[in-house]
């Protein structure tokens, strides 16, 4: 793995820079044995582990467009490979014991095992910036900023990626000008003067792409002779830009469960289903952990006018300045290198009690039963966000 990001232009990345108004904090990676990531083009990366794969002596590459799932005619319920077509042919036929479907966040093959309604809280519009001058180099930053959170990193020597995270289902327009005016007049003064430079020039070129943030709880997949995975049957916030991550995991663990000691003929339908059923709970420990930190981070980042969750957005900057494992820890669990759901849940609330705290510490002194009943529902949104994040991650199917 470490190979598929040789060559490609990536840029290490240490930590992350979080901004608030006009405070900041950089948080490293921090955690035991903690290592640099790097950030790069999805595009060249994904080409890159084609190359790696396609090197494999036991790897046959084969480029088309799926249109459907092959079922077999005894048993409709059992997949036997796919009809696709590539450039010259149509209606080719694949056939094989196990299929994979790997499709992403808008598969049309979602509804054969994950049945889940998928749901949409904001979408984020990029823009790539050229040789912007971030204010902490190799580091992932993120804006705190009204009305939601706003992300920068650099994915190349000259280039860097912003993600701006517009709440709801609906953008400002990208053909009448509407979006260039929310960017200039929304985010472009939120923006550390060293990088509105170059994001003005960006929001000129008017190269705008967006994409629907979108959740979607994990399915156990039942259906034989056929895998969901990625993005799939499982989706969250991608605010951590934990996707990665979890897809990853979850292509060594089914290695690891379809292995041939576990499985010695791909064939055996039985045998494949007892050990793909194991698969979703085992991904549990990290998945879950992933999913809930990226959805309830998102729900504190993307306080807006909330004042109660705003209490829980400051408790979480606070946090933070405190340092030592109020950094290590959220920064482990975050990069998916800590995979506790256990940790997680308790520094959550910890961030919700010290929240609770700093709301209550404030003055004067007339004003502390307005601060107490503030502290008190911030608690109770703490709870709202994240019990049912919990609920969605212990389903059985």
């Amino acid at each position: 793995m470490q190979d598929c990001v040789k060559g490609i232009d990536a840029i290490t990345c240490n930590g992350y820079r979080v901004i608030q108004g006009d405070k900041s904090i950089n948080l490293p990676y921090s955690y035991e044995d903690a290592k640099p990531g790097c950030a790069f083009h999805h595009g060249k990366f994904i080409m890159s582990l084609r190359t790696h794969a396609e090197s494999c002596d036991n790897v046959t590459t084969m480029e088309g467009t799926v249109g459907s799932l092959l079922t077999d005619s005894e048993d409709d319920n059992t997949v036997v490979g796919v009809s696709y077509s590539t450039k010259t042919e149509k209606a080719k036929l694949a056939y094989a014991p196990l299929t994979i479907v790997a499709d992403g966040c808008f598969s049309k093959f979602r509804k054969e095992v994950n049945k889940k309604p998928v749901s949409v809280k904001s979408t984020f519009v990029g823009l790539i910036l050229d040789d912007c001058k971030l204010p902490s180099p190799n580091h992932g930053h993120v804006i705190l900023a009204q009305p939601s959170p706003i992300l920068f990193y650099q994915i190349g020597t000259h280039e860097t990626r912003a993600l701006i995270d517009i709440p709801g289902t609906k953008i400002p327009s990208l053909t009448n000008g509407a979006m260039q005016e929310y960017m200039l007049n929304t985010v472009y003064p939120q923006l550390p003067e060293s990088i509105q430079p170059s994001f003005k020039a960006a929001v000129d070129n008017n190269k705008f792409r967006s994409m629907p943030n979108s959740f979607l709880p994990a399915a156990t997949n039942d259906r034989p002779g056929m895998v969901l995975l990625g993005d799939a049957n499982n989706m969250r916030h991608p605010l951590t830009g934990g996707g990665m991550t979890v897809g990853f995991w979850d292509v060594v663990r089914l290695k690891q469960l379809l292995s041939r000691e576990n499985v010695p003929d791909l064939a055996d339908h039985a045998m494949v289903m007892e050990q793909v059923k194991k698969l979703h709970w085992q991904r549990k420990q990290l998945s879950s952990a992933v999913n809930i930190l990226a959805n309830a981070l998102y729900a504190l980042f993307a306080a807006g006018d909330d004042l109660n969750t705003k209490v829980l957005q400051d408790g979480c900057f606070g946090y933070f300045e405190l340092g030592g494992i109020c950094v290590s820890t959220p920064i482990g669990l975050l990069s998916g290198m800590l995979h506790s759901p256990s940790s997680l849940i308790l520094h959550f609330f910890a961030v919700a009690l010290y929240g609770m705290y700093l709301q209550m510490s404030k003055g004067p002194f007339y004003l502390l039963p307005l601060h107490l009943y503030r502290a008190f529902m911030a608690l109770v949104n703490a709870c709202v966000i994240v019990f049912p994040l919990i609920f969605a991650e212990i389903q059985f199917r």
